[in-house]
């Protein structure tokens, strides 16, 4: 999931510079992969020109630097050479190719930040409604949508646009167009145009021009001004100092989507208004250059935390016995770190831990209420080799197996039946074991238990000031296997043939099954409580009231 950028932490709106020369400044950027094409085209590049807002869009087989340039050359031949582009950071618009090219022809490149592509949002929102109207125009199989592109690319040029209040025809021509509806006009009324000489038209097109250009320019200004007054109502001064730490929105892997809050890192220098230079020594990319809305400022909440502590136990000091604020901060019975629960909620959180035992041990339990049955479709034993498991995982795997032979996890078999296993490494170092049901679950019958939405229960926890949430041990592991349907689960390792007596990871109905054992379990308990799998909420709202040097929370259910 993608951090949201909160509207309080975003920074005032910096208007754009007004281009009042056609194609001086224009916007690159390339849609794609969209279905391929009976043409084999499957990207577009689209190029939008600032102060006119003409779009021009070149179908493209591939994104390679040798194609980009080509489109550019031919633009360039028809408009001329612009002084400025505006790209984001892909690796074909940085490639060397298209930096000689902009030295040979004295372009200068600009480059927006990083997950901030309002910079060039011109091009941007163009790519939205180029999409738009493709999705309307292409035939069923959608493999013509290049055919379809100058049809629509005219459409759009000969409407008004809302910024400048012109047509980009009307920008660039100094005229409207004649289009399909001037042609009718033409059919109705029998008219015919009125000549004139070539001086005289030029003249009238030259004034034209100025006047389109410098209305446009007044347009743009106030259209400006709304966008700014609308943004601004939700966003603040923001300045950040060199040294400062800061959280950076950044991918945690590949994918755009999976981008989220990471750091603290240092901010090296401003480089303008509202865009900073970041100092993130672990990435590939030490210095990121970002804008402001995409940082945010990094506080450390261990001292708040021994304030707040501090606060607390000097308030109700006179309401406790000596013995109940005894220090328990470095206690061994509470794993992990609870430094920011004052004394006494750490010391209750104790005789919870003590009063009931069997609920924090590290090893999963049994229950008594189901047990998870497999239904075959077709009874016949599959036997699949096994999986080369690499030589230095081998002494991992003779682990894994030996604890959960201890464990009761799983238990020498005899069965015809067998699955293959792999070791999937863990962040933590360690590895997960896991068996390939896939064979198996072809031919054993789905369980159309229905799973919790997820928006039904963020509903649910709307109201919530306290969530407590439960982690089960190896929560598939605590539901026990039917005795008949152990053998169908036996996988092999180099060490003999072992079959589950519990649940297994793998199995497609696994989650079904386990889901129903929660919804048992928390019947009756919906109105503060939910699970999804092994992971349980405990969500509730308080009410404060106020005595004589006290201070009461009432939880409410």
């Amino acid at each position: 999931m993608i951090a949201p950028v909160h509207k309080a932490d975003r920074s005032y709106l910096e208007p754009l510079p007004i281009i009042g020369t056609p194609f001086d400044r224009i916007g690159m950027d390339i849609i794609g992969p969209l279905l391929k094409s009976s043409s084999g085209n499957q990207f577009a590049l689209v190029i939008c020109d600032y102060a006119t807002r003409y779009p021009e869009v070149y179908p493209l087989r591939s994104t390679q630097v040798k194609n980009i340039v080509k489109c550019l050359i031919d633009l360039i031949s028809r408009v001329g050479v612009p002084s400025e582009i505006v790209t984001d950071q892909g690796t074909n618009f940085m490639a060397k190719l298209m930096k000689l090219l902009y030295k040979q022809l004295g372009i200068r490149g600009i480059r927006t930040t990083p997950f901030h592509p309002q910079t060039d949002g011109l091009v941007e929102r163009f790519n939205g409604t180029l999409k738009n109207m493709l999705k309307k125009f292409v035939d069923e199989t959608g493999r013509d949508w290049d055919k379809w592109i100058p049809f629509l690319l005219f459409a759009y040029r000969e409407v008004p646009q809302c910024s400048t209040g012109f047509s980009p025809f009307e920008l660039l021509y100094g005229r409207q167009v004649r289009g399909p509806l001037d042609m009718l006009k033409e059919g109705w009324t029998a008219e015919e145009p009125a000549q004139c000489s070539v001086a005289s038209y030029i003249l009238q097109m030259r004034d034209k021009l100025e006047n389109f250009r410098n209305m446009a320019q007044e347009n743009l200004q106030m259209a400006q001004k709304k966008q700014k007054v609308w943004y601004d109502k939700h966003a603040r001064e923001r300045e950040l100092q060199p040294g400062q730490k800061v959280l950076v929105v950044l991918p945690s892997g590949t994918c755009k989507l999976l981008a989220k809050w990471q750091g603290p890192y240092l901010v090296k220098r401003k480089l303008g208004p509202v865009t900073y230079e970041i100092l993130c020594p672990e990435r590939k990319r030490p210095k990121q250059i970002l804008h402001v809305n995409l940082l945010r400022e990094f506080k450390d909440r261990t001292v708040e935390n021994e304030n707040q502590v501090a606060m607390m136990v000097q308030a109700v000091d006179e309401e406790l016995d000596e013995e109940e604020m005894e220090p328990i901060r470095h206690s061994e019975d509470i794993p992990g770190d609870h430094s920011h629960l004052s004394d006494q909620q750490q010391q209750q959180l104790v005789k919870v831990r003590q009063s009931f035992p069997s609920l924090f041990q590290e090893e999963p339990g049994l229950t008594k209420v189901l047990t998870h049955n497999i239904i075959l479709k077709d009874s016949t034993p599959i036997r699949q080799k096994p999986y080369r498991v690499p030589e230095k995982m081998v002494e991992k795997l003779k682990t894994e197996v030996k604890m959960m032979l201890e464990m009761g996890i799983v238990e020498p078999s005899q069965s015809e039946w067998s699955s293959p296993i792999l070791l999937v490494p863990k962040k933590d170092g360690g590895v997960r074991f896991c068996t390939d049901f896939r064979k198996l679950n072809s031919v054993s019958c789905f369980d159309s238990y229905p799973m919790p939405r997820i928006d039904k229960l963020i509903e649910r926890l709307g109201k919530a000031h306290y969530m407590t949430t439960l982690d089960l041990c190896k929560g598939y592991w605590q539901v026990p296997l039917e005795p008949s349907c152990r053998p169908y689960t036996a996988f092999r390792t180099s060490t003999g043939l072992y079959q589950y007596t519990v649940m297994p990871f793998g199995l497609h109905g696994a989650p079904a099954t386990f889901q129903r054992l929660m919804d048992g379990i928390l019947a009756g308990c919906d109105q503060y409580a939910a699970a999804y799998l092994d992971d349980v909420v405990i969500y509730s709202q308080f009410i404060v009231s106020y005595g004589k040097n006290t201070l009461n929370i009432f939880l409410t259910y």
